[in-house]
C-alpha cells in the first residue's frame, strides 16, 4: 500500500484517481475496517493537512468543512441556538474523548455506518453536501446521498468538501439516542426538527441498512411497520421499532422546548 500525503486539495483528488484509493481523515472508521481486511486500499491519500475544517455561519446558512472534528462541532459556540441544537448535541454523544477528537464529519457521512449519529442530523436539517472531483464540484441532498448500508453517491475520486446546512430561525432542533453500552452507536436514533410554521422533520438511524426521514405527516410510533427494520441479539425488530416510537417522541419534545424556549 502506498501512502500520499497531498498538501492541496487538487493532489488529493489526484491520488483519488489511482485505482482502489482510499481517502484518510480522521481514521475513526477507516482503520478499524482496514484492520479486519474488509478494505485494502493499494493508495491511502491521508487528507489531515488540507484546509477542509471550520464551522462557518452567514446571515441564512451554516456551513461545516468536512475535517471539522466532533469535538469542535460539540463546543462550537455558532451551535448554541435552538434551531442548530442537534448538531453539537449528536456530537457530544459520539464515541469517547479520543474519537471525537480526531473523527471527522465528512469522514463518518462517507463512512455511512447504518448505525452512526449524524446521518440523521443532516437528513433532518435537511443538509446539502458538496462533492469535489478533478473534474469539478457537485452538491447533492442529504436524501441523495445515502443509498445503503456504507454506501453512498460519493464517487471513487471524490471527496466531500463541505457540508451546508439551512438555517430556518425560530425553529428548534434535537438529537436523541439509545446506545449500545460498549460501542456507543445507536440501536435507535432520532434527529426533529420543529419549525414554527408548525411543520417538522424526523429522521432515524440504526434502524436498517441506513438512515431515513420519516413522511412529515407521519406519527413516529405507527410510521415503521413497512419499514426494514434490522434485529439482532441486542435489540430484536420489534424491541427495536419500539425504541424508534421512543426516541422520536422525545427528540421532537426537546426540539418543541426549544423552539418555544422552554428546554436547556
Amino acid at each position: 500500500m502506498e501512502h500520499v500525503r497531498p498538501s492541496t486539495l487538487d493532489e488529493a483528488l489526484e491520488g483519488l484517481a489511482a485505482p482502489d484509493a482510499k481517502a484518510l481523515a480522521g481514521g475513526q472508521s477507516l482503520l478499524p475496517v482496514m484492520k479486519l481486511r474488509i478494505v485494502r486500499p493499494s493508495v491511502l491519500v491521508d487528507i489531515g493537512r488540507l484546509e477542509l475544517g471550520g464551522v462557518h455561519m452567514s446571515e441564512n446558512e451554516l456551513r461545516l468543512g468536512a475535517l471539522t472534528t466532533w469535538n469542535e462541532l460539540e463546543s462550537a459556540q455558532e451551535l448554541e441556538r435552538p434551531a442548530l441544537a442537534a448538531l453539537a448535541e449528536c456530537a457530544s454523544g459520539i464515541g469517547d474523548l479520543q474519537v471525537r477528537n480526531r473523527g471527522t464529519l465528512g469522514g463518518s457521512l462517507a463512512h455511512a455506518d447504518p448505525a452512526s449519529d449524524m446521518p440523521a442530523v443532516v437528513l433532518a436539517l435537511g443538509a446539502q453536501i458538496v462533492l469535489r472531483a478533478a473534474s469539478g464540484e457537485r452538491t447533492v441532498s442529504a436524501e441523495e446521498f445515502f443509498l445503503g448500508p456504507f454506501t453512498t453517491a460519493l464517487g471513487p475520486a471524490e471527496l466531500i468538501t463541505e457540508v451546508v446546512f439551512p438555517l430556518v430561525e425560530g425553529s428548534g432542533s434535537a438529537y436523541v439516542k439509545v446506545e449500545h453500552p460498549a460501542s456507543g452507536f445507536a440501536l435507535a436514533g432520532a434527529a426533529a426538527v420543529v419549525r414554527p410554521d408548525g411543520g417538522q422533520s424526523v429522521a432515524l438511524t440504526g434502524m436498517g441498512g441506513q438512515a431515513f426521514l420519516l413522511a412529515s405527516d407521519a406519527n413516529p410510533v405507527d410510521a415503521l411497520p413497512d419499514a426494514e427494520i434490522y434485529g439482532d441479539r441486542f435489540a430484536p425488530v420489534e424491541y427495536r421499532r419500539h425504541l424508534a416510537g421512543v426516541v422520536a417522541r422525545r427528540a421532537l419534545d426537546r426540539a418543541r422546548e426549544r423552539m418555544e424556549g422552554t428546554g436547556e
